[in-house]
């Protein structure tokens, strides 16, 4: 039987404690229609987007700063963001006065004005961030990545997350939960802890 080693954050001695959804920043990532129908359709999709509106509920329910977060592709892409393809998702729509932010790279920090936004909702480096979306082995990991390098709490709430299954180097198909157990597991060995559940953050 293996045994699993010891994760980079338990070696350098960095806290895997949850956040309370009440004390931390909500940032929603790409829970874009792009993901629910056609080439991009994600395994798994509506039951993400239903943990992310309850997550989002909760958030605003308990006074959470929220961002929401899309990629826009461009015209004639699955993520034009000026089409119905590539629109936030209904049931996570933002509310009046939750900033958006639009990327163009995976990391949400890269090239945006996201981390001035997070900012003026108060949260500077060293606060806590719930990250949510779309897709897990992508913009959710790099998303994670980027917020632990400027030196955020990032935590991902993993039943609110989804992906899709893909082609390895070696023509070999990962199947979607496969891809998604490795991208939780690798956002957990240093980028911030992973929560199961939204009741996790909440209870």
């Amino acid at each position: 039987m293996t045994t699993a080693s010891p994760t980079l954050r338990n070696v350098i001695g960095l806290d895997n404690g949850l956040p309370r959804l009440a004390d931390a920043t909500l940032v929603m990532i790409d829970f874009q229609n792009t993901y629910r129908t056609g080439v991009m359709a994600l395994e798994g999709a509506d039951q993400a987007l239903a943990a992310g509106a309850r997550l989002l509920a909760a958030a605003r329910a308990a006074g959470t700063p929220v961002v929401h977060v899309v990629n826009d592709g461009g015209p004639d892409t699955p993520y034009d963001i000026r089409a119905e393809i590539g629109a936030i998702s209904p049931e996570v729509a933002p509310a009046d006065g939750e900033p958006v932010v639009v990327k163009g790279f995976p990391n949400a920090f890269h090239g945006t004005d996201l981390q001035e936004t997070l900012r003026t909702l108060g949260a500077g480096a060293g606060t806590d961030l719930v990250l949510a979306g779309f897709m897990t082995h992508m913009c959710v990991s790099f998303t994670a990545q980027g917020a632990h390098a400027l030196g955020y709490r990032p935590t991902v709430v993993a039943e609110a997350t989804a992906t899709r299954p893909l082609a390895a180097p070696d023509g070999t198909v990962v199947p979607a939960a496969v891809l998604q157990a490795a991208a939780l597991t690798t956002i957990a060995d240093l980028f911030g802890p992973v929560a199961p559940t939204v009741d996790d953050l909440t209870a």
